[in-house]
């Protein structure tokens, strides 16, 4: 998600617009551009590329990556392009339920809707016989896979080996979010600034519904972390969390490691990354990139490879 801008300039801005944005077809909400996985899912999942897998296949390590709020399998396109052909481990890309459609598709969507989609990619794959799965969230995939392990999804289920969760958001940068609710109805959308090439694979305008149900997901992990969240026997959870981060303040790093235990009551593995960037992990597009990040982007995949097929 990127940064949401302040409540001042929401409310002018909201005074000064109309209740529907102006979308042309070149950028995703225009509902002309669709994300790739639409087209070509078996590219994509890997439970539509192998649905029959061998023995072989189904032991063979598969990491379910989700996107954040706003955006698109685009989000970890660099990551397949690291991984560059390695046959160690498998990769499926997840559109969360209601993104890389239409502004109204994204805007009539609930932060339930975007999950399920985690959950269908995680229930084929176990249907059919694959037997080490690893979960990679970033941003908001980050709650809502936190939300999973809360609610109870993986009791009686396959166990996922990892949860590993890049900038998770629990706490907005910008608090300006926490009032959404009274301010929302009055703006209809924000309008983020963005490059045209972003217009692509992130949603330029932002409906207020959608940040509402952002806010209602939020809401809900963190009164689950106050309570405590346990993770499944045979899971581990991992955060890597950039120091700097302008949309998901830093914090929300250290409420999961105050709020999440593993099964035996130990303590989980945050990493704390020299960044200012969110979701630091995806470089492509980005106005500048230092040999910082490049090396934060190539040693946390590493890490997470490492994690997924030791």
């Amino acid at each position: 998600m990127k940064t949401i801008i302040s409540l001042v300039v929401l409310v002018v801005a909201g005074l000064a617009c109309s209740s529907e944005p102006t979308i042309t077809k070149d950028m995703l909400d225009g509902g002309t551009l669709f994300d790739p996985s639409l087209y070509n899912p078996g590219k994509y999942l890997v439970s539509k590329a192998t649905p029959n897998p061998t023995a072989e296949q189904a032991r063979k390590p598969v990491i379910i990556a989700c996107h954040g709020y706003s955006a698109t399998t685009f989000e970890w396109d660099e990551f397949r392009t690291w991984a560059n052909g390695r046959t160690d481990f498998q990769l499926s890309q997840v559109l969360l339920g209601g993104h890389g459609r239409s502004y109204e598709d994204f805007k009539k969507s609930t932060w339930q809707d975007w999950q399920l989609a985690i959950k269908d990619e995680y229930e084929q794959l176990v249907k059919a016989g694959y037997t080490n799965i690893s979960l990679l969230g970033s941003s908001t995939s980050g709650a809502l896979l936190l939300e999973l392990v809360s609610s109870g999804y993986f009791n009686n289920r396959l166990v996922p080996r990892n949860l590993l969760l890049v900038d998770p958001i629990v706490i907005p940068s910008d608090k300006t979010l926490s009032l959404i609710g009274v301010v929302g109805p009055m703006l209809g959308y924000i309008e983020t600034e963005q490059s045209a090439e972003e217009d692509k694979v992130y949603y330029h305008f932002r409906p207020q519904e959608t940040l509402q149900q952002l806010q209602k997901l939020l809401t809900v992990v963190r009164q689950d972390l106050e309570s405590g969240i346990r993770i499944p026997p045979a899971c581990t959870l991992k955060v890597y969390k950039s120091k700097k981060d302008p949309t998901a303040d830093p914090v929300s790093a250290v409420l999961i490691d105050k709020g999440t235990k593993t099964a035996d009551g130990k303590p989980i593995d945050v990493a704390l990354i020299d960044s200012d960037l969110h979701v630091y992990t995806r470089l492509t597009l980005r106005s500048q990139v230092t040999p910082k990040d490049q090396q934060n982007q190539t040693e946390t995949f590493a890490d997470i490879v490492g994690r997924v097929v030791r």
